[in-house]
């Protein structure tokens, strides 16, 4: 930051800025866990000295701060792939289930908008399908903040619904399916992939979503095609097409590099997880509405009864057993 020209670059110093922020504030972190070990072993020092047991329970309170504070720092040093700090952007999507499965999509989408809210990440959507008569068919959105990607990779794959159907008037059981794609987004001008302009068909449309007579009248929505992959992206959030543009751009990189890395590996582990057919048998987790509450997560064996929990976004057993896992 002291050299010279450092502000010329704007853009750049904001990028920089941003990074010592991140690593400040995680050395704050340390640095406050350690101080906090020294107060409680004073504390238990203390209460030695006194033969004084009424101070237990403030030791053992003070201590479940520090131990939650160590696993959450600890878990963030698991995140040690190359894309874990980056941005995500994650598509669901409706199964087999038909109305069923839409409205499970628009439950999900809650759930990890939810999460996101409490994680401190901010949801942009960037595309979305509605149901025919309930729910959503597919809706993708962008999640920033620190290590977005890294967390939130350890949710794609299929999810599994078992409930009785309110769209059923005959009260019956129904599984439904929905799945869940994450894939790190990078800026415009990341190097990570070379795209060849001769290699994309660019479409336009008319968005569907809100926005008001400007979005319906113009096409300002955009769809496009990497004809050597035949990899597809769109977005119709933005006001202008140029935006959509950028943006569906960057959301490309993101799954051309996915399909790169899965390569590299010779597996789908790596990057982009395992994607099966949305149907019974792959999925990785299970929601059990009736006729028990129950979520089960089957990569890891992590259950919680309290299913209204899981769907107001508490997922951090789940996702912290797969980081340790994995």
């Amino acid at each position: 930051m002291g050299e010279e020209g450092f502000w010329d670059d704007v853009e750049n110093a904001n990028k920089i800025n941003q990074r010592i922020k991140t690593l400040t504030d995680k050395l704050d972190r340390y640095n406050r866990i350690l101080k906090q070990s020294e107060d409680i072993a004073a504390l238990m020092e203390l209460a030695e000295e006194e033969e004084d047991e009424s101070l237990i329970p403030e030791v053992k309170a003070e201590f479940e701060k520090l131990s939650q504070a160590v696993t959450s720092l600890k878990l963030e040093t698991l995140l040690k792939g190359p894309y874990d700090q980056s941005n995500a952007v994650l598509s669901l999507h409706a199964g087999a289930g038909g109305t069923e499965a839409q409205d499970w999509v628009s439950m999900l989408y809650r759930m990890y908008t939810r999460y996101c809210e409490q994680a401190g990440f901010s949801v942009k959507v960037l595309d979305i399908l509605d149901g025919d008569e309930a729910g959503i068919k597919s809706v993708t959105f962008e999640v920033d903040g620190e290590n977005a990607y890294g967390y939130l990779k350890a949710e794609k794959g299929v999810h599994r619904l078992v409930r009785i159907s309110p769209f059923d008037s005959s009260g019956r059981r129904h599984t439904s399916f929905a799945s869940l794609d994450v894939t790190p987004i990078f800026d415009d001008d990341s190097n990570e992939i070379k795209i060849d302009p001769d290699d994309l068909r660019v479409d336009t449309y008319r968005s569907s979503g809100a926005g008001g007579q400007h979005v319906n009248k113009t096409s300002s929505a955009i769809r496009i095609t990497h004809l050597p992959t035949g990899i597809v992206v769109q977005c119709q959030n933005e006001r202008s097409q140029i935006q959509n543009r950028e943006t569906a751009m960057r959301m490309l990189k993101g799954k051309l590099l996915e399909k790169q890395e899965r390569e590299r590996m010779e597996q789908m582990a790596e990057i982009k997880g395992e994607m099966k057919k949305i149907e019974w048998g792959s999925q990785i987790r299970s929601y059990v509405f009736q006729p028990y509450t129950m979520v089960k997560d089957h990569r890891t064996g992590v259950e919680n009864g309290n299913i209204q929990s899981v769907m107001d976004g508490n997922l951090a057993e789940f996702i912290n057993a797969f980081l340790v896992q994995s």
